[in-house]
C-alpha cells in the first residue's frame, strides 16, 4: 500500500512541475516575442496606423459637420428677403434671446467689470504704483471689458442659455417628426426653425453687449471707489481719453458673430438629433460644447487678426 502511495505521490508532484515548466516556457516565449525587433515595430506601426486613422476620421467628421453648417448658412441667407413676411417669428424670437437673456447677461456684466477692477488694481497696488496709475486705470479696465471679457462672456451665456435650447427645441421637433410634417406642408425647416433664430441672434446680441459693457463699467467703477476712493471724474476721464470707438465697434462685432454662429449650430444640431429623449439631451449638450468652442477659436482668431 505504500508503494502505490509514492506512486502516486510522484505522479502528481511530476505533473505540478511539468505543468509549472510548461507555463513557465510559455511566459517566456511570449515575452520573447514580444520583445522581439519585429513583433516592436509590426505593432508600433499598426498602432501608428490606427492613430493615423483616427485623426483621420475626426478631420472628415469636422469638415462633413462644417459643410453642413455652412449648407445651414446658405438657407438662412436665402430666406432673409423674407424677414418682412415672417416678422412675427423673428421677433419672438428676438423676445427669447434678447429680453428674456437681459437679466442674466445684467448679473454676468456686472460681476465682469468688478473683477477685472478688482484685477488691475490688485497688481498695481502689489507694486506700490496706484497712485501714478490712476489717469490710466478706467481706460485700461474698459479696453478689456469692452475687447475682450464682455463679448466671449456674453456670447458663452447665450450659447448655454439659448444655444442649448434652440438645439432642444428642434431636436425635440426632429425625434416626434414635426419636421417632416413641416415639410409634408411644403414649408422648409430652414425658413420656419433656422431663419428667425439666426437673425434674431444676431440682431439681438450686439445689444445685449451694450448693456453689458455698460453694466461693467459701473461694477468696476463701483469698485475701484469702494476700496481706492476713485472718483467718477477720474475714472469715466481716463476711459474717455485712453478708450477708442474702434474697441466698441470690435465689441459689437464679435458679439454679432458669436450670435450668429450659436444659433447656427443650435440650428443645425437640432435638426439632425435621432434617438428620443436621450438623443435631444446629448444634442443640448452637443449644441453648447460646438458653440463655445467656436467663439474660443474666433475670438482668438479676432486677436491674431486686429
Amino acid at each position: 500500500m505504500s508503494h502505490y502511495t509514492h506512486i502516486a505521490a510522484s505522479t502528481v508532484i511530476i505533473t505540478i512541475l511539468f505543468s509549472a515548466f510548461y507555463r513557465t516556457l510559455s511566459y517566456f516565449c511570449i515575452i520573447n516575442r514580444a520583445l522581439s525587433p519585429l513583433y516592436f515595430i509590426n505593432h508600433t506601426l499598426q498602432d501608428r496606423m490606427n492613430i493615423f486613422a483616427y485623426i483621420g476620421s475626426k478631420v472628415l467628421n469636422f469638415l462633413a459637420e462644417f459643410g453642413q453648417i455652412a449648407s445651414v448658412l446658405f438657407s438662412v441667407i436665402r430666406y432673409i428677403p423674407r424677414i418682412a413676411k415672417d416678422r412675427r417669428l423673428v421677433t419672438e424670437q428676438m423676445r427669447i434671446v434678447g429680453a428674456e437673456s437681459l437679466p442674466l447677461v445684467i448679473l454676468i456684466g456686472s460681476f465682469t467689470g468688478a473683477i477685472a477692477a478688482l484685477q488691475a488694481t490688485d497688481l498695481f497696488t502689489k507694486f506700490n504704483l496706484i497712485a501714478i496709475a490712476r489717469p490710466f486705470i478706467g481706460g485700461s479696465i474698459a479696453t478689456a471689458v469692452f475687447s475682450e471679457l464682455t463679448p466671449v462672456l456674453t456670447a458663452l451665456v447665450i450659447a448655454g442659455r439659448v444655444g442649448g435650447a434652440i438645439a432642444a427645441q428642434i431636436g425635440t421637433m426632429a425625434v416626434s417628426e414635426q419636421i417632416d410634417a413641416l415639410e409634408m406642408m411644403a414649408i422648409d425647416k430652414h425658413r420656419y426653425l433656422s431663419m428667425p433664430r439666426v437673425v434674431a441672434a444676431l440682431t439681438m446680441m450686439p445689444i445685449l453687449a451694450v448693456f453689458s459693457n455698460i453694466v461693467a463699467l459701473a461694477g468696476a467703477f463701483f469698485l475701484t471707489n469702494l476700496l481706492f476712493g476713485f472718483t467718477a471724474e477720474v475714472f469715466f476721464d481716463s476711459v474717455v481719453r485712453f478708450f477708442s470707438i474702434g474697441e466698441i465697434a470690435l465689441s459689437l462685432t464679435k458679439s454679432m458673430i458669436f450670435g450668429g454662429v450659436t444659433a447656427l449650430i443650435g440650428c443645425h444640431v437640432g435638426i439632425r438629433t435621432t434617438g428620443g429623449a436621450e438623443g435631444v439631451g446629448n444634442s443640448t449638450v452637443r449644441a453648447f460644447t460646438l458653440s463655445a468652442s467656436s467663439i474660443l477659436i474666433l475670438d482668438a482668431l479676432f486677436g491674431y487678426v486686429a
